[in-house]
């Protein structure tokens, strides 16, 4: 990696990619190729080769992947969409995901959470749990 996002200074979606790839052992043209919205296969390829060779190389002034790319990257790399979701809201946002344990669903995305001590964590954790356990009614 040589340098993340130039806000956060993190790779979190650069190295879950870069690794995907050697996992997969697919090439930027092949990844290219793959890198397709299912939803809007009618907008064709989401990311030019050399466009995501700087995302996963981290390259700085790299942007944020848009929704649609999310879900190419998706297709391409064959991950869950909520991984890549978390992953790029950390590198370019800073913001940490924090979900319930027994409801993936219930989550909160905290600034900065991986910095936080951890008597602030677990108090995060506890008011996502707690979330999980009010009656909407």
């Amino acid at each position: 990696m040589t340098g993340g996002d130039a806000a956060t200074g993190r790779t979190d979606l650069s190295e879950l990619l870069g690794t995907r790839k050697e996992e997969l052992g697919l090439s930027y043209r092949e990844l290219e190729a793959a890198c397709i919205d299912p939803a809007h296969p009618e907008a064709g390829v989401q990311y030019k080769r050399g466009t995501l060779e700087n995302l996963i190389k981290a390259v700085p002034g790299t942007k944020a992947p848009t929704y649609s790319q999310l879900h190419a990257l998706q297709a391409a790399f064959r991950l869950p969409l909520p991984l890549l979701q978390d992953a790029a809201a950390a590198q370019f946002f800073g913001l940490d995901a924090v979900r319930d344990g027994e409801d993936p669903e219930t989550l909160a995305f905290i600034h900065d959470f991986q910095g936080l001590s951890s008597e602030d964590q677990a108090w995060v954790r506890a008011m996502v749990q707690t979330r999980r356990n009010v009656d909407p009614s």
